[in-house]
């Protein structure tokens, strides 16, 4: 489940129960999306991490069967939370919170990591939310974030590949989202005006498992991506060279 503007909070408590029976085993979720992000992440053991748009809390599960210290969810949509709460044991939490405000509950450098998948397109304030989630993680901390690529929005909705704007679209059950597209130079200035500095991307290929269980999808994306995933690093308490400084 991804976060979104307060006006569409209902939208997802609509689908939250149908989302999750979705994401648990479908090709873009289970076997594309998570295995890249969580890949990149890297090994969460004695860690305290930030699960931004927890969803249902299939991240979150994982993140504590990797040996997680803690691990905090956060979500706009409250029937998403209620889910995670009654599905996810461990030393973790979750918390109704839409991304558009500040986190006031949590405190700054509170986290090592954070995993914000599929999330940034349905924010509205994504400078702002980037703001609050680098102020959140200890210096130097790491954000992983997967989002659409840009390429793949633009071969399905055409027209300009430099068009910044909310689209509105119906998705697998009759499910009704909003979500921002524009080009990849735009989101990287977002991330830096955000407190962050990008240190890796990458472009998911699919999984054996999802060649197996999939193999349409799977031929698909292993010719034209569908998401693009981004290692940034929080600059938030570092301080920033010169260009003199090399």
């Amino acid at each position: 489940m991804r976060e979104n503007s307060q006006s569409d909070v209902s939208m997802y408590d609509a689908f939250a129960e149908e989302f999750l029976e979705h994401a648990r085993d479908g090709a873009y979720n289970a076997y594309y999306d998570r295995p890249a992000v969580l890949a990149v992440l890297g090994s969460v053991r004695d860690l305290a991490v930030l699960d931004v748009g927890c969803g249902p809390g299939l991240y979150a599960e994982s993140l504590v069967a990797q040996g997680a210290r803690r691990v905090v969810g956060v979500d706009a949509s409250a029937a998403m939370v209620r889910l995670a709460g009654e599905r996810v044991r461990g030393p973790v939490e979750f918390r109704h919170h839409d991304l558009n405000t500040p986190m006031s509950w949590a405190t700054d450098g509170e986290f090592d990591v954070a995993v914000m998948p599929l999330v940034l397109p349905h924010v509205d304030d994504r400078v702002g939310a980037l703001r609050e989630i680098a102020r959140l993680l200890r210096p130097g901390g790491r954000l992983v974030v997967s989002t659409h690529h840009p390429m793949d929005d633009w071969r399905r909705l055409g027209g300009s590949y430099f068009t910044v704007e909310r689209v509105q679209e119906r998705w697998n059950k009759g499910w009704d989202v909003a979500y921002w597209r524009q080009p990849l130079d735009v989101t990287c200035d977002e991330f830096r005006a955000g407190g962050f500095l990008i240190e890796r991307v990458h472009e998911p290929r699919p999984t054996a498992q999802m060649r197996d269980r999939y193999p349409d999808v799977a031929e698909r994306l292993s010719a034209s991506p569908a998401f693009i995933v981004f290692s940034l690093v929080s600059t938030c308490g570092q301080p920033r060279r010169s260009p003199s400084e090399g």
